[in-house]
């Protein structure tokens, strides 16, 4: 079986792993922050947070801003519920903003519109579909005239630049960034994540969210009276400040997270080269494109999601998905549109202003796409899908 993706874990990482548990901590010690460092300056920020999922983080990012209750907060429909589950997390209201065509990130011509005339959007989490990042200069053009903060959704973009050669991270043009170590994203820890951020403030506040209001590094105490005695500082004293989580990463997890990143670039590009032979193959598929044709040099190339015109050759995605599982072929579609959940839908959210999203949720498919792909595997994706599809139309 071909899954649409998988973890590539070698020696080195089982040997990491192997020896935090054998001989290191397993919990709040220094392996973290050595990640957290080398995260940092992998994507040249001041600041890195890891934390135990991207849906943690996110859900810091959007307390971290401390933004009057009921904000408004513009994130994209095209992602996983993460994205905009966060804001709710928060006590606040997303804000859901059609995408692109060519790119499936958040349409920024309509994001222009909307904060002109919404005076209650306080912040936008753009969302790097599939690696690819949004036009992260225009966006911090548009947000910074209205005072607006924005956090990116990076979850799929560890790796990935902006047209200026800066990565994805950086927070050159956003207040913090977030990235996910799902096992199928660009490294992983198993499950986990990670905030990025240059200000000092946020990355205090954020710290002490992570773990239940708590923070013993640098915070000063609100007591005299119960911190110390005779003056001197009790060793066993800590304060909750403010209500946080536990939101933690364990040095397991960040002993593979760092044997990972010693890879990151080398896992970058063989996702690339695999997109490449795609994009030159694909043309063999009848009613077939990619979502993101223009994505090879910028992308962190998560996914690799194509378009199907499934009413021109009048099958359905669920017989074509299943026809492909039974040749030996994993895929999924990414995403349902979050507006389309029950959930969403029990609070009065709908798709009538995302043609775009719907438009792209009908055709998508993802199709398999990880570094440990081989091109003959690749060969038999676009060979069985263009039987299956030529099949189709002949019909």
């Amino acid at each position: 079986m071909i899954p649409y993706s998988r973890q590539t874990i070698n020696l080195f990482d089982v040997l990491s792993v192997s020896k935090q548990l054998a001989f290191k901590s397993l919990t709040q010690g220094s392996k973290i922050e050595e990640f957290e460092e080398r995260v940092a300056e992998y994507v040249g920020a001041k600041y890195a947070i890891a934390v135990s999922s991207a849906t943690a983080g996110l859900h810091l990012a959007v307390m971290a801003l401390e933004l009057p209750d009921k904000s408004e907060i513009i994130t994209s429909p095209i992602s996983f519920v993460a994205s905009s589950n966060a804001i709710l997390y928060s006590n606040h209201q997303p804000k859901f903003i059609d995408v692109e065509r060519e790119t499936i990130n958040i349409d920024l011509s309509l994001v222009a519109q909307e904060i002109e005339s919404n005076k209650s959007v306080r912040a936008i989490i753009p969302v790097h579909f599939a690696g690819l990042p949004c036009d992260m200069e225009k966006l911090t053009k548009l947000s910074a005239a209205k005072n607006i903060k924005i956090i990116e959704d990076a979850a799929h973009a560890l790796g990935a630049r902006y047209p200026n050669g800066k990565k994805v991270g950086s927070c050159e043009f956003s207040d913090m960034t977030v990235f996910s170590f799902h096992p199928v994203k660009s490294i992983t820890t198993g499950e986990g994540g990670m905030i990025t951020t240059n200000s000092p403030e946020l990355y205090k506040k954020l710290l002490r969210l992570r773990s239940h209001g708590i923070n013993k590094l640098n915070d000063s105490f609100e007591s005299s009276l119960l911190s110390t005695t005779d003056g001197i500082l009790n060793p066993w004293y800590y304060e909750m400040q403010q209500l946080g989580f536990n939101y933690r990463l364990t040095e397991i997890q960040a002993a593979l997270g760092a044997s990972q990143l010693n890879r990151l670039d080398k896992f970058i590009n063989k996702r690339r080269s695999r997109v490449t032979w795609y994009l030159l193959n694909l043309s063999r598929v009848p009613s077939v494109t990619p979502a993101q044709s223009n994505s090879s040099t910028l992308s962190a190339h998560h996914i690799f999601p194509i378009r199907v015109n499934y009413s021109e050759l009048k099958i359905s995605r669920a017989h074509l998905m299943k026809s492909l599982k039974e040749r030996g072929i994993g895929t999924q579609v990414h995403y349902i549109p979050i507006p389309l959940h029950p959930y969403y839908q029990k609070l009065g959210f709908g798709v009538e202003k995302l043609p775009e999203a719907m438009s792209y949720y009908h055709e998508a498919l993802t199709i398999p796409l990880f570094p440990s792909l081989k091109q003959s595997q690749q060969r038999k994706v676009i060979t069985e899908l263009s039987n299956l599809l030529g099949a189709s139309q002949a019909k």
